[in-house]
């Protein structure tokens, strides 16, 4: 397995060139998972929106529907019974809720929230770190990954993070101040950081190379093991060229002598903290060719 070897060195914060990012999910605009991914993105100097679905909406896929009035509260109840179809952070217009499916909200995203805050369409979409791994078939159901894709689809580079659920659970923000030494939390912070760094690497790639940050319709599916087991320092991390599905008769990219990718699955399993990056197609949710992956390459 060969790691994103340059990815750490390759981190740096933008503050002077500041990306405009769409953060999604598919576990809910409340969740301690996205917030600390915000939080991280903009302390490297990103301008972020906040586009997710008001409560938890896994496993929905690509699913998309009209957002309508809240019948129940938000997500951990941080918004009433009744409220509008789409709305905000009362002290935050950039912390946005979607009533309706993942896509919907990176749409939304996109089309509405990033357009009104930040002048114009997003440079890139990042989805998650979501509740629980997307590992092989598991994204073609997932909602985080069917946000991406609806970003890729609507020609915004995208990628679908995803942490392991051993690690990360289904709890509030509120929770990286009142617990902040729980697993939960540190694993939030863990994979927010890292997922900092990979958009950061991935982002300095093309400044230097003055290339797209990735093909149109093209998305990236990463994933994080558990925090456990020495994994809990960012940088013991490795970045891991990986496949969706094993498939032996196809080539892939060169790498380490081999023209096979090792499965994002056995790269998460394995002894150590490696995390796996896949190229996938948006609109077939299927690992792309050998060149296409060449394309992604950031080693």
């Amino acid at each position: 397995m060969k790691p994103f070897a340059s990815i750490f060195a390759a981190a740096v914060v933008f503050g002077a060139q500041a990306q405009n990012v769409v953060l999604s999910n598919d576990d809910g605009w409340a969740v301690a998972a996205v917030r600390a991914f915000d939080n991280a993105l903009k302390g490297n100097g990103y301008q972020v929106v906040l586009s997710c679905p008001a409560v938890d909406k896994s496993g929905t896929g690509s699913s998309t529907a009209t957002p309508t009035t809240l019948s129940t509260p938000c997500e951990f109840n941080t918004c009433p019974v009744g409220s509008p179809a789409t709305g905000h952070n009362a002290s935050d217009p950039f912390l946005n809720y979607v009533n309706a499916f993942p896509a919907d909200a990176a749409r939304f995203g996109i089309q509405n929230f990033a357009p009104q805050l930040l002048g114009g369409v997003p440079d890139i979409l990042v989805a998650g770190p979501n509740v629980g791994n997307n590992l092989g078939n598991t994204v073609q159901i997932s909602g985080t990954v069917g946000a991406a894709c609806e970003a890729a689809l609507l020609g915004v580079p995208s990628i679908a993070f995803s942490g392991s659920g051993s690690s990360l659970s289904l709890v509030s923000y509120t929770t990286l101040d009142t617990s902040p030494t729980s697993t939960a939390s540190r694993a939030a912070l863990i994979y927010a950081s890292l997922s900092t760094t990979f958009v950061n690497a991935l982002i300095k790639d093309v400044d230097t190379n003055s290339t797209p940050i990735l093909p149109r319709g093209i998305v990236l599916n990463v994933n994080y093991p558990s925090i456990n087991n020495g994994c809990d320092d960012p940088q013991a991390y490795s970045f891991v060229l990986s496949r969706i599905l094993q498939n032996d008769g196809a080539t892939d990219v060169s790498t380490c002598g081999s023209d096979h990718l090792p499965t994002e699955t056995s790269v998460v399993n394995t002894s150590g903290c490696f995390a796996s990056v896949s190229v996938f197609n948006a609109s077939t949710k299927a690992d792309v060719d050998a060149d296409t992956q060449a394309l992604c390459w950031i080693g």
